[in-house]
Order: C-alpha cells, then structure tokens, then sequence
C-alpha cells in the first residue's frame, strides 16, 4: 500500500471512530447502570488492527480518544478513555499476535480490559476500592457488546480486500 493511501486510510478510520464514538454518545442507556455502553468505537480500532496492524489501531484509537474528549468532553474523560481504550487495544494486539483468537475472541477482551482500565482509573481518581465491586456488572456487558461488535467487525474484515488492491 502505498504511503498517500495508508494515509488516506488512516484519517478515514480515525474519522469513523469518532463518529462511532459520537453516535454512541446519543443512544439513550438501554440499560439502568451507568457506564454500559455498546462499545460501537472498537468496530473501528478492531478492523484497523486487522488491516492496518498493531501501530495503527494504537495510533488511530489514541488519536479518536484525544479529539472526543477535545470535542465533546473533559478532563475526566478523556482520562477514563484513555485508561480503558488504551489497555483495551494492547490487550488486543497481544491477543491477536497469539493468533489463538478470532476476531470475535480479541473484541471481547477488548470490551473486558476497556471496562477494567476505566474501573481502576475511577478507583484512582475516587481513592477507593469500593468501586472494584462494580467490575462484574461491567464485565457482563463488556463480554455482550464485545460478541456483537466482534461479529461485526469479523464481517468488515472478511470484506476488505487486503492485498488484493490499493485502496
């Protein structure tokens, strides 16, 4: 792939991240416990893992986190974000590099470790462990969301002709 078009398909990722990620932001909670959200993002950081590799899934869900908080944010979001989405998308490429896990398997720990970053940075923040009991309700929906955002971003993958053009 050449550098405009990897170029080209990085801002075009790192956008649709941020839309994911603002959409999401208007969906009224289908749920009555705070912090559970579908996880629409990872569709994105998932299949840039998957074609455009390790650095740009760090890259291009980094930069997605940063300008949300900028945009529609704060402070202590971008904290709880950064902490979540960058444990997240580690634990993804490690799992990925295993090669032990499908697309759906690598998602799902994903939603786990976004829901792990975020309970130990409140625990920080909040200078409390009482918060840790709060893991499995997340955990729960961690699992949920990232079984369907995998599906999805399985499908996605399987449709993108990596190697066989040059965008």
């Amino acid at each position: 792939m050449r550098k405009t078009s990897k170029l080209a398909l990085y801002g075009v990722m790192t956008a649709l991240a941020m839309i994911l990620s603002f959409v999401e932001s208007q969906i009224p909670a289908f749920v009555a416990v705070p912090g559970v959200k579908i996880g629409l993002t990872n569709i994105a950081v998932l299949v840039a893992l998957y074609i455009l590799g390790d650095k740009g899934a760090l890259a291009i869900n980094f930069v997605r986190i940063v300008a949300v908080a900028l945009l529609f944010g704060n402070a202590m979001s971008l904290s709880f974000s950064l902490a979540g989405g960058m444990l997240a998308t580690i634990v993804m490429i490690l799992l990925k590099k295993l090669g032990r896990f499908s697309a759906t398997g690598v998602s799902i720990a994903g939603g786990l470790c976004h829901n792990l970053g975020q309970i130990i940075m409140a625990m920080i923040i909040l200078n409390t462990k009482a918060i840790f009991w709060y893991l499995p309700v997340l955990w729960l929906s961690g699992v949920l969301s990232g079984f369907v955002i995998g599906i999805i971003g399985a499908l996605v993958i399987r449709r993108i002709p990596v190697g066989k053009s040059d965008f």
